[in-house]
C-alpha cells in the first residue's frame, strides 16, 4: 500500500487569470481520453453551494486547478464546455458536485460516477479513499476534507489533497469499469450515469422549516408559529450573506426560544442556550432581530398557527400501513422481500437496485384496497409505472416482473419477530 501526500506530477498552480485558464484548456484539448473533473464547496459554512475550487485532470492534458471566484464570468467556460463536450466526464459522487459545477457553467455530456458504479459492482466501501486503497493499493489524506474552502489564500496543503482527489480518479474509473465488464453490469451503469444528467432540479420542499432540529419535539401549534418564523428570517439573512443558517443562528436556540417565555433583550441573554451558542461578533449583531421576531410571531393568532403536521405530496409514512393500508402493507412486504433476495444474487446495494421511495410508490398503489392477478396487463401496467417514475431500462427489467406479483398478493409476510413467536409457517408465496 502507498501512501500518497501530494500527485505525482506534484501540485498545479492555481488558476486565477483569464490567460492561465486559457491556457489550462488549451493543455485539455491536447489530451486523450476521459477528463476528472471534482469541485469542494464550503458546505457548512456557506449558504450557497457553489463551488470555490474546481480540479480537472486528463492524460497527456494535465492536472489543473481553477479558481471559480475570479472566473465565474469567463467567457472561456464555453470552450471548457467544448473540451468536456468531446469525452466522457470522470465525477466521483456526481449528484453532489454537478450543481455547482453546472452554477459555474460546466455541463457534462457523458459522464461516468466512480462512486455508483463501485456500488453497482457491489464494492463494500464506495469512498473515495476506501475505493483507492481497495483497487490502487494507494492511501489518500483525507484531514483537509472538511475545511472552508471559501476562504482565500487556499493553503498550500489544501491544494495537495485536492489535486489528489482528481489525479487518482482515472486510474479509479479504469478499475471500476473493469468490475463491472466481467458482470455483466457495465451497460447498467452507463444507464444509470445518463439519467443523473437527465435528471430534473430536485423540487424546493414544502415547509423546510419543519426540518430544524428538535422540531419534532413540540407538540404546539403556537411554539412552531414562533419556530417557521424565526426560520424564515433566518434563512432570509442567510442567503443575503451567504452564511451557513446554522452558523447564523443554530437550530439549538430557535426550539430554545419557541419553548421560552422572554419578553426582553435582558432575558433572552440570560437563556443557558443563549449564552452557550451564540458567541461570535456576527451572531451577536442580530439579537434585536431574533427578539423582533419572537415577539411578532409570540403575538399571531391561532389562525395563522401551522398546524401540527404539515402538509405533503410524499406518502404516508409506511410504519403505519399494516394499520392504515393492509393491501399496500402486504405489497411492500413481499417486493422488499424478494427485491432483497434479487439485491443478493446481483451484489449490489438494495438501494441501487430500486430506490425505496419507488418501491413504496409502486406498493402503495393510491391506498386502492383492490385484488389483482399476476397476468402480462399488470406486468405492463408496473413497467409503465416504473418507465414513469424514472427508473432504468435494466432495472425495469429486473424489477417489473417481482413488483407485479408482489401487487398480486393479499396477505403480508410475517416479520422475524412474529416467525419467532408463531410455529414453523408454510412458505408465505405458496398457493392452495
Amino acid at each position: 500500500m502507498r501512501a500518497l501526500l501530494t500527485p505525482e506530477q506534484g501540485t498545479p498552480e492555481l488558476i486565477t487569470t483569464e490567460s492561465q485558464f486559457l491556457d489550462c484548456i488549451t493543455q485539455l484539448a491536447s489530451g486523450k481520453g476521459a477528463i476528472a473533473v471534482d469541485a469542494e464547496r464550503a458546505s457548512g459554512f456557506r449558504y450557497s453551494s457553489r463551488a470555490y475550487l474546481i480540479q480537472l485532470f486528463r492524460r497527456g492534458g494535465g492536472l489543473h486547478l481553477i479558481d471559480p471566484i475570479p472566473l465565474k464570468d469567463s467567457p472561456l467556460i464555453a470552450q471548457l464546455n467544448e473540451v468536456l463536450g468531446g469525452c466522457e466526464t470522470v465525477i466521483h459522487a456526481s449528484t453532489q458536485d454537478l450543481p455547482c459545477l453546472r452554477e459555474f457553467g460546466i455541463h457534462p455530456n457523458l459522464l461516468f460516477d466512480t462512486e455508483l458504479g463501485a456500488r453497482i459492482a457491489g464494492c463494500e466501501r464506495v469512498g473515495l479513499g476506501a475505493l483507492c486503497e481497495s483497487l490502487l493499493e494507494i492511501s489518500l489524506a483525507k484531514e483537509h476534507s472538511a475545511v472552508d474552502w471559501s476562504s482565500r489564500p487556499l493553503e498550500k496543503e489544501w491544494l495537495d489533497y485536492a489535486a489528489l482527489d482528481v489525479a487518482v480518479l482515472l486510474d479509479l474509473k479504469d478499475e471500476i469499469a473493469k468490475l463491472l465488464e466481467s458482470q455483466g453490469k457495465l451497460h447498467w451503469a452507463m444507464q444509470d450515469f445518463a439519467a443523473i444528467l437527465k435528471a430534473p432540479p430536485p423540487k424546493p420542499r414544502n415547509e423546510p422549516w419543519r426540518r430544524t432540529s428538535g422540531v419534532h419535539e413540540i407538540k404546539s401549534r403556537y411554539q412552531l408559529a414562533i419556530i417557521r418564523e424565526l426560520w424564515i428570517k433566518r434563512d432570509q439573512i442567510a442567503a443575503e450573506i451567504d452564511l451557513a443558517p446554522g452558523r447564523l443562528l443554530s437550530d439549538y436556540v430557535i426550539v430554545a426560544l419557541a419553548k421560552s417565555k422572554i419578553k426582553s433583550r435582558a432575558e433572552f441573554l440570560k437563556l443557558p442556550e443563549v449564552k452557550a451558542r451564540v458567541r461570535n461578533e456576527i451572531q451577536k449583531s442580530y439579537i434585536d432581530t431574533w427578539l423582533e421576531i419572537y415577539l411578532a410571531a409570540s403575538d399571531l393568532k391561532e389562525p395563522d398557527w401551522p398546524q401540527q403536521r404539515g402538509k405533503s405530496d410524499s406518502l404516508p409514512p409506511a410504519k403505519i400501513w399494516k394499520v392504515r393500508f393492509p393491501l399496500a402493507h402486504a405489497h411492500l412486504s413481499h417486493a422488499k422481500h424478494n427485491l432483497a433476495a434479487l439485491a443478493s444474487e446481483l451484489a449490489m446495494p438494495l438501494e441501487n437496485l430500486l430506490t425505496p421511495e419507488l418501491v413504496r410508490k409502486i406498493c402503495f398503489d393510491d391506498g386502492k384496497e383492490r385484488l389483482q392477478e399476476l397476468n402480462a396487463k399488470l406486468i405492463a401496467a408496473t413497467q409503465t409505472q416504473l418507465r414513469l417514475n424514472g427508473a432504468r431500462e435494466w432495472q425495469i427489467e429486473k424489477c417489473a416482473t417481482i413488483l407485479s406479483a408482489a401487487l398480486a398478493e393479499s396477505e403480508a409476510l410475517p416479520t422475524v419477530q412474529e416467525v419467532d413467536q408463531s410455529e414453523p409457517v408454510e412458505n408465505p408465496n405458496s398457493k392452495e
